[in-house]
């Protein structure tokens, strides 16, 4: 039976065409995906993300926790509320998930890892604190009497609607630069998102979460599917667990060399790994330039080598396909190279792994 987020009610009521996402039923597109996409380009939108995991870390040993679990620094957040991106490595340098780290105090983290993988994450955060015998305690918050829905509100009037509906929270969340949150009496207000523009994704009691998406698609903020979520994210070069990177895949080789601090003398999982193996491919985006549509797996074709697209779909905001793309080192931004799409060689051109962000293209 799939898994369903307290908003599933709402969702249906507005028609939402659900499918099964991870073992969730969750929201495709509400009718348009293109329309919902623009909304978040030029103006506002809203995404139900409560299948996401909020995890809390408590206890003198969070830092020393965080340090060997994940390949970023946290020793680089020092004020409350600053978040990070970072991968948690197997023993082997592959990426068992990406995630977002918010430091509150030196004794208080939180976390949010992705659905599908939530299990196993808290699995092996349990079983490393046990093996490293460290004292903090991992409380995940997306069931039970404390669980969190998180509503992410999108797009360049994102913050001014928030304001409007959430006026007591204004004070604290308006300056937010991003990357940072603030605790709002028992509202967490991110300034992150998934799709290249501004906004922010709120955390709240799950028996809240109906009235404030009603509220903010009362004031014109339109309910988005995950269809849209993907093409946005994809046009913003971000990547997709489980798509652009898995438990196979070094984070080097998933364009996330900049997630991953390795000058330092600090241990972390997966270090010794990536140490002896280093970046073995160039993590690159491509804009199709004959018609047709570039999808994962198809193959690229490559002066240097074979490489595989990992995601890929049409633009709408480019109004061309595009995609990311595992490549031979060597290629170059700029290299012409072709793309095998159901046994035709269709023209493609290599760019920067960012398409669009803030509303319009940057390529």
């Amino acid at each position: 039976m799939l898994r369903k987020t307290v908003l599933n009610t709402a969702h249906r009521a507005l028609g939402a065409r659900m499918v099964d996402f991870g073992g969730w039923d969750m929201p495709v597109n509400y009718g348009s995906q293109i329309e919902e996409h623009h909304a978040v380009r030029n103006n506002c939108g809203m995404f139900d993300v409560s299948h996401m995991c909020p995890v809390d870390l408590a206890g003198p040993d969070c830092r020393p926790f965080l340090s060997r679990l994940v390949a970023n620094d946290v020793a680089k957040l020092t004020v409350s509320g600053k978040a990070l991106y970072s991968a948690m490595l197997n023993e082997a340098g592959g990426v068992i998930d990406d995630l977002i780290i918010y430091f509150l105090t030196d004794t208080r983290f939180r976390i949010v890892i992705n659905a599908g993988t939530a299990d196993k994450d808290l699995a092996w955060m349990h079983a490393k604190a046990a093996e490293w015998k460290m004292d903090v305690s991992i409380a995940q918050r997306r069931t039970g009497e404390n669980s969190l829905a998180i509503i992410a509100v999108q797009g360049p009037n994102a913050r001014a609607r928030v304001w409007d509906i959430l006026p007591q929270a204004k004070a604290a969340i308006a300056d937010l630069k991003p990357f940072f949150a603030a605790e709002v009496g028992q509202y967490f207000i991110a300034s992150t998102g998934y799709t290249g523009e501004d906004g922010y994704e709120i955390m709240l009691p799950t028996d809240e979460a109906e009235a404030l998406w009603n509220k903010l698609k009362d004031a014109g903020v339109a309910p988005c599917g995950l269809g849209a979520r993907d093409t946005l994210r994809l046009e913003a070069g971000m990547n997709l667990y489980g798509q652009d990177m898995d438990e196979t895949v070094s984070p080097l080789d998933a364009g996330l060399a900049w997630t991953v601090a390795m000058k330092d003398e600090r241990e972390f999982v997966g270090k010794p790994a990536l140490t002896a193996t280093g970046q073995q491919k160039a993590f690159l985006g491509l804009i199709l330039l004959d018609k047709g549509v570039l999808r994962g797996h198809q193959q690229v074709i490559t002066k240097h080598g074979i490489g595989e697209i990992t995601s890929g779909s049409f633009s709408p905001t480019l109004q061309q396909s595009i995609a990311l793309a595992r490549l031979p080192l060597g290629v170059q931004v700029g290299d012409e190279v072709e793309v095998d799409i159901r046994g035709k060689l269709l023209k493609a051109r290599v760019t920067k792994p960012v398409f669009a962000r803030n509303g319009k293209a940057v390529i």
